[in-house]
Formats: structure tokens, sequence, C-alpha cells
């Protein structure tokens, strides 16, 4: 059994643990009230340009009249021979099991695709690391190339998401805007952590192009959180004084859905089919972008939880090692008391 200046020793070092994952968690939490506030201040603006992409759709010629084939190379369907999938994680961990539930996601959506050329974009050091252990590096696949089919890592984005911009998204979008319309690619999935509040997220692989529908996107997998850990993400909101609900934005949208909906003949400045044309570029940027806002949500959401789990597990630590150091301290007295005993009654 242990001595007693053992177990103080070990209790002063559970101490100063919990003390640091306390702190933690209060950062946590208020980074993800920032990551909620900068989620929703992007909301309209995406909200507004569905809409106005919507009334374009009844307005412009988005379809070729004669052959049915879209116009804009972004609404092109083609068989999915060619995959691109974008993983996002974190880039550091303590934040339970966030990453690697992502990463399991991700390599479920590979298995599926078994036997095409899948191609991957790695946003965040921990998807990396752990994708770099499983597939070869290379560069991207030009739409003339007859190599077999094979999974690569075609590029990595690391330290990126302390301060996310929208020039990150754009410039993704960009790249894989060009390739797709070279045919380089036949189809793009988004796999992150969708966050609406602390108690309703879930895990997604979000098809980003090709473009089916405004406004609608195609979910390839989805899974909703566990009981248990909502009941974990509640005792730590609670204890972190972060909101359980989602914002209320109804009205919002409401009146930015009017504009898609509204009897008006707008007057546009350029030519719909033209207007259109521009805009959708910037709609596949606007879902990266959404993606990106809500998994830096998500990833402070988790480590809260995580920290705030990690103390309370110290706090039971700390008790138990109290009850066995007094326990320890109560068979020493106990041991002393007898001997002086023992010896009186040999006298």
């Amino acid at each position: 059994m242990a001595n007693i200046l053992d177990i103080r020793r070990r209790i002063r070092s559970v101490t100063n643990t919990r003390q640091i994952t306390k702190a933690m968690k209060m950062v946590s939490a208020a980074k993800l009230r920032r990551a909620q506030d900068r989620a929703l201040a992007a909301r309209p603006y995406a909200q507004m340009l569905t809409n106005v992409l919507k009334s374009l759709v009844t307005r412009a010629e988005v379809y070729d009249p004669e052959t049915g084939e879209p116009k804009h190379p972004l609404l092109a369907q083609r068989p999915e021979n060619r995959i691109l999938l974008i993983v996002v994680t974190g880039d550091k961990g303590l934040a339970g099991a966030f990453n690697t539930n992502i990463l399991k996601a991700a390599m479920r959506f590979l298995e599926s695709k078994a036997g095409k050329n899948l191609e991957i974009e790695a946003i965040g050091r921990k998807g990396r690391d752990f994708l770099r252990r499983r597939y070869k590096s290379a560069q991207p696949r030009s739409a003339e190339s007859q190599e077999p089919a094979s999974t690569t890592i075609i590029g990595e984005q690391v330290g990126v998401l302390g301060k996310i911009e929208y020039g990150l998204a754009a410039e993704l979008a960009e790249r894989v805007i060009d390739r797709y319309a070279k045919d380089e690619i036949d189809s793009v999935y988004l796999v992150y952590n969708e966050f609406k509040s602390v108690i309703a997220q879930r895990l997604v692989v979000e098809r980003i192009l090709p473009i089916e529908k405004i406004g609608v996107t195609e979910m390839a997998q989805a899974q909703e959180m566990t009981l248990e850990d909502k009941e974990r993400a509640i005792e730590a909101a609670k204890g972190a004084g972060v909101g359980l609900r989602p914002a209320d934005t109804r009205e919002l949208d409401a009146a930015a859905a009017q504009f898609a909906t509204a009897q008006v003949d707008y007057i546009y400045e350029q030519p719909p089919g033209e207007l259109f044309k521009s805009l959708l570029p910037k709609y596949v940027s606007i879902l990266i972008f959404h993606g990106l806002l809500e998994s830096v949500a998500a990833e402070h959401a988790a480590r809260m939880t995580a920290m705030d789990a990690a103390t309370n597990n110290a706090s039971d630590m700390i008790d138990s090692l109290t009850l066995a150091m007094n326990r320890v301290r109560q068979a020493k007295i106990t041991k002393e008391i007898i001997e002086i005993v023992s010896g009186a009654a040999a006298l």
C-alpha cells in the first residue's frame, strides 16, 4: 500500500491537472460562442445568394431547350468514376472522439466507393496525419489519365482553422470548379461535423458537385449524436454558460425566401443567364465556407465537453485518493495505539 506522502503528491498532481482542464473548458466555451456568431453572421449572405439563384433559375435558360443538357458545367451529371473527397478535421486533439468520428466516416465513404479513382483534400492536421499513414501523396490526375484506380492525397491545408477566412474557401472552390469543368473529376464530397447547437449536431458527407438543385444538398451519409453524447454536452454547456438551443433565424430566412418566391419580374442589370453563370461558383464557395465554419464550432463544442468530463473525472479521482489517504492514516494511527497498549501490558 502507498504511503501518505505518495498519495498526497498524487492528489496535488491531479488537482493541478483539474485546474488545466477546467481552464481549457472555459476557453473552448468562449471560442464556441465566437464560432457560433461567425456562422450566424455568414448565414444572411448565403441565404440571399441561394434565393437569388433560385430566382434566376426561373428567368434564365439553365438547360438547353433542344437537348435538355445543362448550359453550365457545374450542373452536368456524369457517372462517378473520379471522386474528390474533402475531409475537414481539427488541428489539435483533446476533443474527445471528434476527429476519430470524422475519419471513420471518411473511411466508410472511401470503402463504399472502392474500385474508383479517389482523391483526398485534407483540411486539418489530425486528418492529414491519419490519411498520410494510409495513402500516398500524388499530383491531381488529368482528364486524359489512364492510371489504374487508386486512392491518393492531392492536397492538404494545415493550420488554417484557427481563423477561417472566406478566401480559403474561395480558393479551394476555384480549384475544384476548374477541375470539374475540365472533366478531371466527376463529383466532389465534403465530410465534416454539421453544427446547429451543442445538442444538435450530426456527422455528414455532403455532395458539393454536381449541383442537382439550388438550396438542396444531397447527403451521402449522416450520423446523429447519440443520447449519451447529448447528455454529456448538456452538462458541459450548463457548467460553461453556453446556450443549448440554436439561434432563431426563422424571420430572417422567411424574409430572404420572399426574393425567390415573390411574383415580381425583377430587372437585372446583366442578362439572367450571365448572372447565373457568374454567381453559381460563389454558391459552391459558400457551401465549403459554411462547412468549415460549422466544423470549427463543432470542434470547440467537442473539446468543451471532453474537458468537462476530464474535470469531473479528476474530481472523482481526488475524492477517491483522499479516502485512500484517510484510510492509510487511520491504519497507521491504529497500529501505533496497538503498539503502545501492547508495550504497556508487557510492563
